[in-house]
């Protein structure tokens, strides 16, 4: 599969916003790839962890962050759904859950029901380890300050406004991936 093609696809070459894209999946694609050799213990789809993480925020085009260069009219948080639904319609469904599973540490129906976030009302938790890596990963770059890496503690502290619960399954991911 190439994502290359994918990100061609909706992102072109003079768009401020396909740099701050590839720079922060890139970093994020590296660690992710880090970890997985790491531990070939856990026997993950390495090839898939490298697409997955450099197409995991397909969908910020379509999202209103001016900060990072989005000038869309969705609201930000529904950035994987959109990604999701985009590599649906590429033939790539096992890529799209990855997309709409790293928000936070994953949202469950409770998240969203209680926050009353404009998702769909189902869980977006990470299940397969290939989820998990990517959205752990990705909690350590933002795409605000894309030359970098957060410490465990600003990773932990960003993820505070998804409540403690979210706070937890990253600790969980941290005690199998570091």
């Amino acid at each position: 599969m190439d994502y290359q093609a994918i990100i061609d696809k909706y992102y072109n070459e003079e768009n401020a916003l396909r740099n701050i894209l590839i720079t922060h999946s890139r970093s994020v694609a590296d660690k992710a790839l880090r970890i997985a050799d790491a531990h070939p213990e856990l026997n993950i789809d390495r090839q898939f962890v490298e697409e997955a993480a450099m197409l995991h925020d397909i969908g910020i085009f379509r999202c209103d962050a001016p900060g990072i260069e989005c000038y869309g009219t969705e609201p930000y948080i529904c950035h994987g759904r959109i990604g999701a639904a985009l590599l649906r319609e590429e033939g790539l469904p096992r890529h799209a859950r990855i997309c709409e599973r790293h928000t936070g540490a994953g949202l469950t129906l409770n998240d969203i029901v209680a926050r009353n976030i404009p998702l769909p009302h189902r869980s977006f938790l990470p299940e397969t380890i290939e989820e998990r890596l990517v959205c752990y990963a990705d909690k350590f770059f933002s795409k605000t300050r894309l030359d970098h890496e957060k410490t465990l503690e600003q990773a932990e502290r960003s993820l505070m406004k998804f409540g403690e619960e979210g706070v937890n399954r990253f600790r969980e991911w941290h005690k199998l991936f570091a």
